[in-house]
């Protein structure tokens, strides 16, 4: 079961690119970031006519979140339990006997600043839901992009990206190994140690041809999966195609 993970950064702009892209690789689910699309302008005519379902939340011009996914999802939640928020951030189904979170975590703008604030506050809300989740759901795969690189390896450059800046904070960090402890393993890691191996990259200063990027894209398999996590993937290559997200897909594979 191929399970990914995609910010695209505008479904509308990046749409023939998703098209290629399972057509390429042929996931069983995908989660999506940043489809900045109002449900009603959702292409899943588009995506049914490749053989994937899809459940989504959006809102124009900014975030948004889908599910798309070859078996019919069940049990969807749309956005936090218990936390009131309009922006669509988090989406959540089981597909196959497994629970699948998909998020799009706030990035927060910089330390000190409200957006930061909410960033934290969201995360706190997140525990509290994947807490009560993986004890319903112990097959549970939480994925998406968290804005969050977790150590050193996972950005290009440890001076730049320190304890005081943004995406590498005490504060986050300690958030995301927060959500870790609950029982979630970095599929990545499980599979390779090695640093510089990133999923974003800035458009500007040649940032993916000088490979200048972050890892802040995960796929974290519950403790019950953990065992059958075969395989864990960055896939750069529509990082190279014309216009882009600056996001790159990345995968997990369970064995059934």
């Amino acid at each position: 079961m191929k399970i990914a993970s995609w910010n695209v950064n505008s479904l509308n702009v990046r749409l023939p690119h998703l098209e290629e892209w399972l057509r390429l690789r042929q996931p069983d689910v995908v989660g999506l970031q940043e489809t900045k699309l109002e449900d009603a302008r959702f292409p899943d005519t588009a995506l049914i006519g490749l053989g994937y379902r899809s459940v989504f939340a959006g809102q124009k011009t900014y975030n948004g979140v889908a599910i798309l996914s070859r078996e019919p999802a069940h049990d969807v939640q749309l956005g936090i339990p218990g936390f009131d928020d309009e922006q669509k951030r988090a989406i959540a189904a089981t597909v196959g006997g497994v629970r699948i979170i998909n998020l799009y975590v706030v990035n927060g703008q910089d330390i000190g600043t409200d957006k930061y604030d909410y960033k934290l506050r969201w995360l706190d809300a997140v525990h509290g839901w994947l807490s009560d989740e993986i004890k319903t759901h112990p097959n549970m795969v939480v994925m998406g992009d968290f804005n969050i690189a977790l150590d050193d390896r996972d950005v290009y450059d440890p001076k730049i990206w320190n304890d005081d800046s943004i995406l590498t904070s005490t504060a986050e960090r300690a958030a995301l190994q927060r959500l870790q402890a609950l029982g979630l393993h970095d599929s990545f890691r499980l599979h390779n140690e090695e640093g510089g191996q990133f999923s974003w990259w800035d458009y500007r200063a040649a940032g993916f041809r000088r490979n200048l990027g972050l890892r802040i894209d995960l796929a974290l398999v519950s403790d019950a999966l953990r065992s059958s996590c075969i395989a864990s993937v960055i896939d750069r290559e529509p990082r190279s195609w014309d216009r882009p997200s600056d996001h790159a897909p990345v995968w997990v594979e369970l064995a059934r």
